[in-house]
């Protein structure tokens, strides 16, 4: 007896929200088929011919490879997309606090956007710019802000922290992936906006001092820009249900970023250092954010 096999796909809705940068995604994939069997003798039973049989037959086949060919296709989409990190990631658990503390299931902050780009790639690809993932939502979601308002406005974030967390010098903190480095935003002789630049002579931006008019070697520090940067990362981290922890900040400075048009917001809701910290804060602002941790 010669078999056969009839396929008829019914579709099985597997759903799989995928977390990124940008939102939520969903998708769903028909996986599953019901499987009869046919052979000629039924067929022949049924009152066909022989001839009408052998199409019938040929027709059923035929299906069956379509079917077969979309469940193959079907079950690769569902592999590569759960292979892919870009799509989902877990989300953080931090451990203690930014001076004594782990993280785990941190995400590395991506390296460029429209409008800003990470200290250093080198610093990057070894590993030195994850975060806990509610502080990476909040980062990016502030840049997004500034880009559709001021897009020709140029950012760069610095060091942040290890994928899980502990101490990574020379910093005191970022321990736990929610303390955030960000260098100045500045412009040139002609106003414009331009990336600081954060090369190895310069120990990736870490080793340069700005003077006391907020000048280096021609570059002058854009306080409104950066003013407007903090009052984006607080609303952000409000939205997402977390909070501004401490903003440091070189003292002399401060008077100059009050006077920006977000200053009193600044002055009446940023937690701002009071004093100065162990080493001088003029080309960058450290901000530690506030977000729910376990204890160590």
């Amino acid at each position: 007896m010669t078999l056969d096999f009839e396929h008829s796909c019914s579709c099985a809705r597997v759903v799989r929200d995928a977390s990124t940068s940008h939102g939520r995604s969903a998708f769903a994939l028909p996986i599953v088929c019901r499987r009869r069997i046919y052979d000629r003798t039924t067929l022949r039973a049924s009152g066909r011919t022989q001839g009408a049989a052998d199409e019938a037959l040929t027709a059923r086949h035929n299906q069956s490879m379509q079917c077969s060919s979309r469940i193959r296709v079907h079950h690769l989409l569902v592999v590569a997309a759960f292979l892919t990190p870009a799509l989902c990631f877990a989300e953080s658990k931090c451990f203690g606090s930014v001076s004594n503390g782990r993280l785990e299931h941190g995400v590395k902050l991506p390296a460029s956007g429209p409008n800003f780009e990470t200290y250093s790639k080198l610093g990057t690809s070894i590993g030195r710019t994850f975060v806990h993932s509610k502080v990476h939502d909040i980062v990016l979601d502030a840049y997004k802000v500034l880009s559709a308002s001021s897009p020709e406005l140029k950012f760069v974030y610095g060091e942040t922290g290890w994928e899980s967390g502990g101490r990574i010098r020379p910093h005191r903190t970022h321990q736990n992936g929610l303390s955030v480095d960000f260098f100045v935003p500045v412009r040139d002789s002609a106003g414009r906006s331009v990336r600081l630049p954060t090369g190895v002579t310069d120990k990736f931006g870490y080793d340069i001092d700005f003077d006391a008019t907020a000048q280096y070697k021609g570059l002058k520090i854009d306080f409104t820009a950066l003013a407007e940067h903090l009052y984006q990362l607080d609303i952000a981290a409000k939205k997402h249900g977390a909070s501004l922890a401490l903003v440091i900040f070189d003292p002399p400075y401060m008077a100059r970023l009050l006077a920006t048009p977000r200053g009193q917001y600044l002055q009446q809701n940023l937690p701002f250092m009071k004093g100065s910290a162990w080493v001088r804060h003029d080309e960058h602002y450290h901000v530690d954010f506030k977000v729910p941790c376990e204890t160590m």
